[in-house]
């Protein structure tokens, strides 16, 4: 039967697709196809337009779903900050969101780093964004059915 619930979670999983999606097409796809066919200039410029759209799609699209149907779906299994250190859905859901702020935090440290030129730093910010959401997804995987 379809609930408002079913709609809730759907976007959420929707939306935790089309982020991890994301980096992942950019990186196994783009990235690859770019450097081979372009020069360094036209290769930057692509680069920079997909990681300003990716970035105003994540601030207004992905975050705001994310965040409302999560804090949502936490109420309703009756989550509470206490039951974040219960063993089984507690803790696992507190692993998740903290692994989620690690997520956020490096998508913005890479986002500065390559408007700022430094490319070393952005890449390792980028994969470290990119591994850490595949964790953000194992996590959600083994939340227990509740």
């Amino acid at each position: 039967m379809l609930t408002i619930w079913t709609v809730v979670r759907f976007l959420h999983v929707l939306g935790a697709a089309l982020w991890v999606g994301g980096q992942l097409t950019v990186s196994l796809v783009v990235l690859p196809l770019a450097r081979r066919s372009l020069d360094d200039e036209r290769r930057g410029s692509l680069l920079t337009a997909i990681g300003r759209r990716f970035g105003i799609l994540t601030v207004a699209l992905f975050l705001p779903v994310q965040i409302g149907t999560g804090v949502a779906l936490a109420w309703r299994h009756g989550v509470t900050w206490e039951s974040l250190l219960v063993p089984g859905y507690g803790q696992i859901l507190a692993a998740k969101l903290a692994m989620f702020a690690v997520v956020m935090l490096a998508a913005a440290l890479h986002s500065a780093a390559s408007s700022r030129g430094y490319p070393v730093f952005s890449r390792i910010m980028a994969v470290t964004s990119l591994v850490a959401s595949v964790g953000v997804i194992a996590l959600a995987a083994a939340l227990p059915a509740a």
